[in-house]
């Protein structure tokens, strides 16, 4: 419980934070750090306008989007503490219940029946397949280090102890920030700040959605890149010993890190060419799949 709290306070801070770092880096004076979520809520008092040719797919999917992440929201562990569903191999419905919301806003923006949200969503869909696997090999290989299955079980025994582990732990912390920017449409696979259609992903499946349906959507995303903030925080963070508040403490700073590294990535890194990301992604599997190598050599399971 005391996870997915954190998580939803550093949500609301959480964007300002990029905008802020983004500012700065670019000399500019920038909005203030709330002014992400004063835009949603002035969404959420507007009405939604919906096209004639949409069907009940469209209206709902930005609802079961936002639903999706809560409930992944539910297996997010607090360092030293318990989540509040979670259970063995949980991380596999972490992962799915997240491709289920990615599915039905896929399908969302399939339903306009515009070809450039359809070229937005073929996308999406591409660099999701791409990057799963990193996913799973790293988890793969943070289960096998630690000898167990749920998230919870696996971050309280995984210890920077020694050389390996902690070589383990940056490959890990660095394949979790890169796929929350590639599963959030930012750097370096997606722009959020340009509008041309022939290069947007996220931005270009949204564009017929307004009012409150934008609202949850944009909800949902900033919880979305919390969730793997959550992630990173329960890896580095110690679990044994200390007091509550310096935990909490430790979360939000982690959480603020998180999101200052990824103003910092979108101010001074470039956007890959299109035909380049599958490739990019890719490139995250070997490194995934470089850490599993190291911990089957580690365990010696792999002269057995």
């Amino acid at each position: 419980m005391t996870g997915a709290l954190l998580a939803i306070v550093s949500a609301i801070f959480f964007p300002g934070i990029i905008l802020r770092v983004k500012s700065i880096a670019g000399g500019r004076k920038g909005p203030g750090i709330l002014q992400a979520w004063k835009n949603i809520l002035l969404l959420f008092r507007k009405s939604s306008v919906f096209s004639t040719t949409t069907s009940f797919i469209f209206r709902l999917a930005p609802a079961v989007y936002l639903a999706t992440v809560l409930c992944a929201l539910m297996l997010l562990p607090f360092p030293g503490m318990p989540s509040i569903l979670g259970f063995e191999g949980d991380f596999i419905l972490f992962a799915y219940l997240l491709a289920l919301g990615k599915l039905m806003f896929i399908l969302g923006a399939m339903d306009t029946g515009s070809s450039f949200e359809g070229m937005g969503a073929n996308r999406e869909a591409l660099y999701s397949m791409f990057t799963e696997p990193a996913f799973f090999i790293l988890f793969g290989t943070l289960a096998l280090l630690s000898g167990h299955l749920s998230m919870q079980d696996i971050f309280s025994h995984f210890q920077f102890a020694g050389e390996f582990s902690l070589i383990t732990g940056a490959i890990a912390t660095y394949l979790l920030l890169q796929i929350a920017m590639i599963e959030n449409s930012r750097m370096p696979v997606d722009d959020p700040r340009t509008h041309l259609e022939l290069t947007m992903v996220h931005e270009v499946m949204i564009l017929d959605y307004s009012g409150v349906d934008l609202a949850l959507i944009q909800t949902g995303t900033n919880l979305k890149f919390v969730l793997y903030g959550g992630l990173i925080a329960n890896l580095i963070l110690p679990v044994k010993g200390g007091w509550l508040g310096t935990n909490v403490l430790l979360f939000l700073l982690v959480q603020a890190g998180f999101a200052a590294a990824i103003g910092l990535m979108e101010s001074f890194r470039a956007r890959k060419k299109l035909a380049k990301n599958p490739q990019f992604i890719v490139t995250l599997s070997s490194v995934a799949l470089i850490a599993f190598i190291l911990v089957l050599l580690l365990t010696r399971n792999l002269i057995r």
